[in-house]
């Protein structure tokens, strides 16, 4: 027993230098290759490069949470394949080690990368992309939605809201409330040149012009500061400068209850709520899936194939996850069945292939 103790820890300890080395050399290649993207902002408005470097920091945490999968795949794989190829693994079998005490074996170590991914996920990466974007924001003064030159536009109850530009969440320029009766009939048109957050649900206000359609004809009225109630609030608004992918659970969640709540398409969020349940258990599957690959040529080495190969089926796995995300928005299938499909064919390959080299 303590033999077997001695044997996971020695395994352990192996793969999380692995997988910390490799994730270290991916983040390393990102944070690259985003300096450069970012470059070709420098000197707009206050984009300078300091702020350059910070935006490109706060992004790891984000491209650590996508590329865990990957990395523990590759550096499980690179593990076993270096030991098998030693023939380490093939004493460790002598000594006790089964398929199914191997299996278990990874699955105690993979629970840490499951805990480590889900907190990365659900606040580390949502806190620090939220940060890098508002800064980014704030330096070039630019607008929360980009897609439209007329800005940001979202849906509140029976009004629909204009931003022109913000350069926060929680203070917006250029304001337009259209109010609409149930019959959707225009109602009023409420202008301001500013809105700042003051909490509760209430807004003020700043520089108001507001027409009302009434039987007699339409109406005007001018005020230098009036409150606005709305359920149209800062976090929810900071759903719109960060990827889906990218926020937490909680804020997916809220932004899902607002939407429906607004009789609003939420297939989106809903994918990306059950990707982000899901996603942490990804570093598990692909545990299991390098482990057929320490029982294949085990005194031929080929550590070097084994590794290019890990790379290759972590691609397509960050591909296929990406794109199952798509197919599923696009065919209307449940939420829930486009989040786990990837996970589970690979789970079900790194099954099949245990099968076959077992037989062998």
């Amino acid at each position: 027993m303590r033999g077997m103790r001695t044997l996971e820890l020695y395994l352990a300890r192996q793969i999380y230098a692995a997988v910390g080395f490799i994730l270290f050399a991916f983040l390393a290649l990102f944070a690259f290759f985003d300096l450069i993207k970012e470059l070709t902002d420098l000197d707009k408005g206050e984009y300078q490069l300091r702020q350059v470097f910070i935006f490109v920091m706060l992004t790891i945490p984000a491209h650590a949470y996508e590329l865990f999968p990957v990395a523990v795949l590759i550096g499980t794989l690179y593990v076993l394949s270096h030991l098998a190829s030693n023939s380490e693994y093939t004493v460790m079998r002598g000594s006790g080690l089964s398929p199914a005490r191997a299996a278990l074996a990874l699955i105690k170590i993979g629970l840490a990368f499951v805990v480590l991914t889900f907190v990365i996920g659900e606040w580390l990466a949502p806190w620090a992309e939220e940060t890098a974007q508002k800064s980014k924001l704030r330096a070039l003064s630019s607008m929360i939605g980009q897609d439209l030159q007329s800005g940001l536009w979202f849906k509140d109850e029976g009004s629909f809201i204009n931003v022109r530009e913000a350069r926060q969440a929680s203070q917006l320029s250029g304001v337009r409330i259209f109010d609409f009766d149930p019959d959707y009939r225009l109602r009023a048109i409420t202008s301001a040149e500013g809105a700042d957050y003051r909490g509760s649900g209430v807004w003020m206000l700043t520089g108001v012009n507001r027409t009302s359609f009434t039987p007699e004809g339409p109406r005007t009225s001018r005020a230098e500061r009036t409150e606005w109630r709305s359920a149209v609030t800062p976090d929810l608004l900071d759903a719109l400068i960060v990827q889906p992918n990218r926020m937490s659970s909680w804020a997916l969640h809220k932004y899902i209850q607002h939407l429906a709540g607004n009789k609003q398409k939420t297939d989106q969020y809903e994918i990306a709520l059950w990707k982000k349940l899901v996603y942490p258990f990804a570093t598990l599957v692909m545990m299991a899936l390098a482990l057929p690959f320490a029982y294949m040529h085990a005194r031929a080495g080929m550590v070097g194939v084994k590794v290019f190969l890990g790379i290759m089926l972590g691609t397509f796995f960050h591909m296929l996850n990406n794109l199952f995300s798509h197919i599923g928005l696009l065919q209307h299938w449940p939420p829930f069945a486009s989040a786990v499909v990837p996970s589970s064919a690979f789970l079900m390959a790194a099954m099949l292939m245990m099968w076959w080299v077992e037989r062998r």
